[in-house]
């Protein structure tokens, strides 16, 4: 064990798909974990969503960093016979099925837990595993509409949008991980596993704490930010500021070269300016047109005015800074033409372009490896990848 790789030696047995658990088991890999992924033989769902590259799609290359992959049809008696090898040995097991599903294959906790007492058994849903919405199918979109994302995140127009990045996901990932990281350190000192339950509903929710607060504080009047905080068109682009103390604002205003505005009495402190924050805007967003986004960005930064140009992702990952921090690391993929930009995350070594943790396995990559290590024969395996119990590639799964 080492700061570098803090989970070597854990195994973990990922069958989620989609996005929020196998990104949680993304993670494990990236601290050192071996995580065996386990798709059905056709593919993780994943590697449909958006357009495909050999294989790959953004989502399932993001999903599956690091990571094994076996193909196999747990449908079948000999399939639910190798995933029971499989988790010989395994500290965690990763499933992202709807309630219920679980238990028909015959691998619910009762019955994992029989065999493998000390197993972390992590369970990812949409809306959770009981009440009157578990069994509804879920994904990131519903769960936004769902708990009040959308609504809160409107346009110019007024008209409901969604995030557009799969930030519930994501968000599900990352408390799924930290739930599972307290859990593999408490289980040092326990004689048994337990089961860990983590949905997007609650993890949607969690994402909107604040927002949540406030709003039942202040009624449904509580402001998205405090004015006159936001986007602003300049005459080339755009800019966001963030203006939070009074003397922030003085600044501010003659940094963008309107005094005058600062002094206007129903703006002079921050409630006057959430009071009046319709006229405020009116009357700074002429100012904003008429120049140049660089002229503004320079006095602000002199002025100390939290600010930033609104960025594609192209701007963002050219960016020397970007660079020089090494943010983001340039991979290549099997099937996959570009160089992809996969953010390094955070805490964790550098991912490095050709190692096995900057690669997202192809379907089945490693069925034949990985079922030699659980004691199967070569002719075995062959066996069955001819009945399609398991999928791979074809030249290993058929060699005798």
């Amino acid at each position: 064990m080492s700061y570098d790789a803090p989970l070597r030696g854990i195994k973990v047995v990922d069958l989620s798909q989609g996005l929020a658990g196998p990104y949680c088991a993304t993670l494990l890999a990236q601290n050192g974990a071996d995580v065996i992924k386990v798709e059905p033989i056709d593919g993780d769902w994943s590697r449909i969503l958006g357009v495909s590259h050999g294989g790959h799609t953004a989502f399932s290359i993001a999903g599956n960093l690091g990571k094994r992959s076996v193909a196999l049809d747990l449908k079948s008696d000999a399939g639910k016979s190798v995933l029971w090898r499989l988790l010989d040995g395994a500290d965690v097991l990763i499933e992202g099925f709807r309630p219920g599903v679980m238990a028909r294959l015959g691998f619910d906790y009762g019955a994992v837990s029989a065999r493998a007492p000390r197993i972390l058994y992590v369970s990812v849903s949409g809306f959770g595993q009981d009440g009157p919405l578990a069994a509804r199918p879920a994904m990131d979109p519903v769960l936004q509409a769902y708990t009040g994302l959308t609504l809160e995140n409107r346009d110019g127009e007024g008209i409901p949008r969604r995030v557009p990045i799969s930030i519930v996901d994501m968000t599900t990932a990352l408390y799924a991980f930290q739930a599972l990281s307290a859990a593999l350190y408490a289980r040092r000192d326990q004689a048994a596993g337990r089961h860990i339950e983590v949905s997007l509903l609650q993890s949607a929710a969690c994402l909107q704490t604040v927002r949540l607060l406030s709003t039942r504080l202040e009624a449904q009047n509580a402001l998205l930010a405090i004015p006159p905080s936001g986007s602003f068109q300049t005459a080339d682009g755009w800019v966001q500021i963030q203006i939070v103390k009074d003397a922030d604002w003085v600044r501010f205003c003659a940094a963008l070269g309107a005094p005058e505005v600062s002094q206007n009495e129903r703006f002079r402190d921050r409630d006057g300016r959430a009071q009046h924050h319709a006229a405020l805007y009116a009357a700074l967003r002429p100012i904003f047109r008429a120049q140049a986004t660089a002229g503004l960005l320079q006095r602000f930064t002199a002025a100390g005015i939290l600010h930033e140009r609104l960025n594609t992702y192209d701007e963002f990952l050219a960016h020397e800074h970007v660079t020089a921090t090494g943010a983001v690391a340039w991979l290549r993929q099997d099937g996959v033409q570009p160089l992809l930009p996969v953010p390094n995350i955070p805490g964790t070594v550098p991912l490095a372009d050709g190692g096995s943790r900057a690669t997202s396995p192809a379907c089945g990559a490693h069925t034949h490896a990985v079922l030699l290590e659980h004691g199967y024969s070569g002719a075995e395996i062959a066996q069955l990848a001819t009945q399609r119990v398991v999928g791979g590639p074809l030249h290993e799964l058929r060699s005798i």
